[in-house]
C-alpha cells in the first residue's frame, strides 16, 4: 500500500474580528510506507477530573497525576496522607505485614498551599521491596491472580508482587480521591463513607447500622472497620481463624454517599450507576457490585421493591427506602510453559482485603461523583435553571464545611 503525505499552498482568509488566519491547502505526493500501531491505555480515569495512576508494587514508587482540578483550593500533602494512612499495609494483623509508610510527595500543581489548576503530580516511594519472595511465581501462575492474564496479553509481566496488578496501585486512586472528597465537600457538602458489612460468613444484619447517622469514628474504631462492635469482633475472629492457616477470606464493603446533588450522570451510557459500577469493579479483587437491595430485590414483586416518594419538611422530594479472593496455601496450577505444578505463594499478603478496601472504595466513589458533578455544572447550570424542578448545586444549609477551605 502506498502512503501519501501532503505539500502545502497557503490561502489567507480575513475574518470579521480584524485578524487573519492562514489556511493550508494540501496536495498529495507519494511518501514512504509507515507502520501502523495500536495506541491503547487503561490508566486514565474520568473526563473532567482526570486521574492517571502509575507504578508497580516493587518498582521505585507509585503515584498519580490529577488533571482538571479547580484552582484556589487549599490542599496539602497532609490532606492526602490521612487517607493513605488508612489504606497502607502493616496497620494490624488483618492486613499485609509489609511495612511501608506510604508518605506522599506533591511534586506539581500546588503554589503557596493552593491548587493552581494545573496537573497535580503525587508520588509515593516504595521502601520495603522484597522481590526475592516472588521467585517461584516467575515460573508458575498464582490462581485467581493476574499473573497469567498479563502474560497472555503482553507476553511478559512484572513478577514481583504482581507489578501493576498489585493493590499498591490503589495508592494513586486514594491520593486523588482525597482531592475529590475535598471538592465535593466544599461545593455540595457531599460526604462519602464506607464500612465492612461482611467477612466470609459473618454478615452484618440489615438495620444494625443506620446509614443516615453512622460516623467515621465508628467505622475507624476497630481494625476490621465494621461500625458495629459485636459483629466487628466476629469478623476479626473469622479472619484470625484462616490467617493462622495461611488462607484468606473475602468480604463486602458497603459505601454510602450523603448530600449528593440530584441530577448527576447523563443518559444513557453515562448513567451514574454505570459509572460507579465501572469504577468500583476496576478495583483489585472486586468481583461483584450492587445498589440498594441488589440481587435480593429479584425475590420481591415490583410493588414491594419500589421506593416510594415523599416530600420532607424542607420541601425536598425524597424516597422512603433505598432498595432500587486470594489464596495463600499450596495450590495446583500451571507453569508458563504449560506444565502442571503445585505452587506455594510466598510474600506478604492480606488475610482479608475488605478492611483496607474501605478507603479505596470511598475514593473511587468520590472520583465518579466529582467528575459527574463537573459535567453536570458545565451542561445544566451554564444557563439559568428551571427553579420549579432544578436546584443549584451548593452546600446544603446543614452542611458543616467552611468555605474558608477555598482561597
Amino acid at each position: 500500500m502506498t502512503m501519501f503525505m501532503s505539500s502545502f499552498s497557503s490561502l489567507k482568509v480575513s475574518t470579521t474580528a480584524g485578524f487573519s488566519i492562514s489556511v493550508q491547502r494540501r496536495r498529495c505526493i507519494p511518501h514512504r510506507r509507515r507502520s501502523l500501531k495500536v495506541e491503547a491505555t487503561g490508566n486514565v480515569f474520568g473526563d473532567y477530573f482526570q486521574v492517571a495512576t502509575y507504578g508497580e508494587s516493587h518498582g521505585g514508587g507509585i503515584g498519580c497525576i490529577i488533571s482538571g482540578c479547580p484552582p484556589r483550593i487549599l490542599l496539602s500533602e497532609a490532606d492526602m496522607q490521612a487517607e493513605l494512612d488508612r489504606r497502607r499495609p502493616g496497620q494490624s494483623r488483618m492486613t499485609s505485614p509489609r511495612k511501608e509508610t506510604d508518605k506522599c510527595q506533591i511534586l506539581s500543581g500546588i503554589s503557596e498551599g493552593m491548587t493552581t489548576g494545573t496537573p497535580i503530580h503525587v508520588f509515593v516511594p516504595n521502601t520495603a521491596q522484597r522481590g526475592q519472595d516472588y521467585t517461584e511465581m516467575s515460573k508458575a501462575y498464582r490462581p485467581s491472580h493476574a499473573d497469567a492474564t498479563y502474560d497472555f496479553k503482553y507476553g511478559l509481566r512484572s513478577v514481583e508482587g504482581g507489578g501493576r496488578s498489585s493493590a499498591r496501585e490503589t495508592i494513586g486512586r486514594v491520593a486523588a480521591g482525597a482531592v475529590a472528597k475535598k471538592i465535593l465537600q466544599i461545593k455540595s457538602g457531599t460526604e462519602i463513607l464506607a464500612y465492612v458489612s461482611q467477612v466470609h460468613k459473618v454478615v452484618l444484619p440489615e438495620g444494625m447500622v443506620d446509614n443516615e447517622t453512622v460516623t467515621y469514628d465508628q467505622v475507624e474504631s476497630n481494625m476490621v472497620r465494621c461500625p458495629n462492635a459485636e459483629y466487628a469482633q466476629k469478623m476479626i475472629d473469622a479472619v484470625d481463624a484462616v490467617r493462622v492457616q495461611g488462607d484468606s477470606v473475602g468480604g463486602v464493603v458497603t459505601c454510602i454517599a450523603r448530600n449528593v446533588p440530584r441530577g448527576l450522570g447523563s443518559p444513557v451510557f453515562d448513567k451514574l450507576e454505570a459509572n460507579l459500577a465501572k469504577a468500583v469493579l476496576s478495583l483489585p479483587a472486586s468481583i461483584g457490585f450492587e445498589f440498594g437491595s441488589g440481587f435480593a430485590g429479584t425475590f420481591l414483586m415490583g410493588s414491594e421493591h419500589n421506593d416510594e416518594f415523599y416530600t420532607d419538611p424542607s420541601g425536598s422530594i425524597r424516597t422512603r427506602t433505598n432498595r432500587s479472593g486470594g489464596i495463600q496455601k499450596k495450590q495446583k496450577t500451571v507453569t508458563r510453559d504449560g506444565h502442571e505444578t503445585e505452587l506455594i505463594v510466598r510474600g506478604r499478603h492480606d488475610p482479608c482485603v475488605a478492611p483496607r478496601a474501605v478507603p479505596v472504595v470511598e475514593s473511587m466513589v468520590a472520583l465518579v461523583l466529582v467528575d459527574q458533578l463537573m459535567a453536570h455544572l458545565a451542561q445544566c447550570e451554564m444557563l439559568p435553571i428551571n427553579p420549579d424542578l432544578q436546584q443549584h448545586v451548593s452546600v446544603p444549609s446543614n452542611g458543616s464545611l467552611s468555605m474558608s477551605q477555598v482561597a
